[in-house]
């Protein structure tokens, strides 16, 4: 079914519906985080097996911070653990490891640990696991804009030579080309103020299916739907 000439490079996905698993299933919402790190890390291994060279996870937004606190805490507990068993693996699958976003408002315990995994992972070159946490667009450009600005008014460049290229250099994701093929679960229509500059030309798939019920055979299927396109950029 897929053509192994026509694999996306860099998959990004919108992970969207863990709450209202666990609801339909009469189960807390933390339940459904749990099933969805599962998922997370069986949509890792299926994503390099077919090829994929990087996976960008939707992980937890600036506009998380308005869940109950109680839940925010939660979720960063359970990414704190899941991360100290994954890293490991990561390491050893040569898988590098890497966060955008803004992480100096996450707990310390937490962002300890993911610096710790960004250094271990540093020099793995086979695929890029990318976390989005506290992660916005519009944050993401202002940020970028406020850099650019620095420098301009430093001497360090002109804003004449400002382009494209300088643009996405000060974006967290420097270095790594746009998605190919934006995924999201649940079944909404929306993306959420995720990579809002990166996702320009991106093909988006949506599926019904809530993300702890995403399985590699849907990844499988996102990927054959993404073949079956015409990618023109506008010409």
């Amino acid at each position: 079914m897929i053509d192994p000439d026509r694999i996306p490079r860099h998959v990004a996905i919108i992970m969207d519906g863990n709450g209202r698993w666990a609801k339909a299933r009469g189960l807390h919402n933390l339940s459904g985080h749990r099933a969805g790190v599962k998922t997370a890390r069986a949509i890792l291994e299926a994503a390099k097996k077919l090829g994929i060279k990087i996976l960008t996870l939707y992980t937890f937004s600036t506009e998380n911070w308005k869940r109950p606190k109680k839940e925010v805490e939660s979720l960063f507990k359970l990414l704190e653990s899941s991360l100290a068993k994954e890293v490991y693996k990561l390491d050893e699958n040569d898988i590098r490891f890497n966060v955008i976003g803004d992480i100096a408002a996450l707990p310390k315990n937490l962002k300890k640990k993911l610096e710790d995994a960004m250094a271990r992972t540093k020099n793995n070159a086979s695929f890029i696991l990318n976390l989005a946490l506290n992660y916005g667009g519009r944050q993401e450009i202002v940020e970028a804009v406020r850099g650019i600005a620095r420098e301009a008014l430093s001497g360090v460049i002109s804003p004449d030579d400002i382009d494209e290229n300088i643009f996405s250099e000060h974006l967290y994701t420097k270095g790594i080309p746009d998605p190919d093929l934006l995924i999201r679960t649940s079944g909404e229509k929306r993306v959420s103020n995720f990579l809002l500059w990166q996702i320009s030309y991106s093909e988006i798939y949506i599926t019904e299916k809530y993300w702890p019920d995403f399985t590699e055979n849907d990844l499988v299927k996102a990927v054959v739907n993404y073949q079956k396109r015409e990618r023109r950029f506008g010409a």
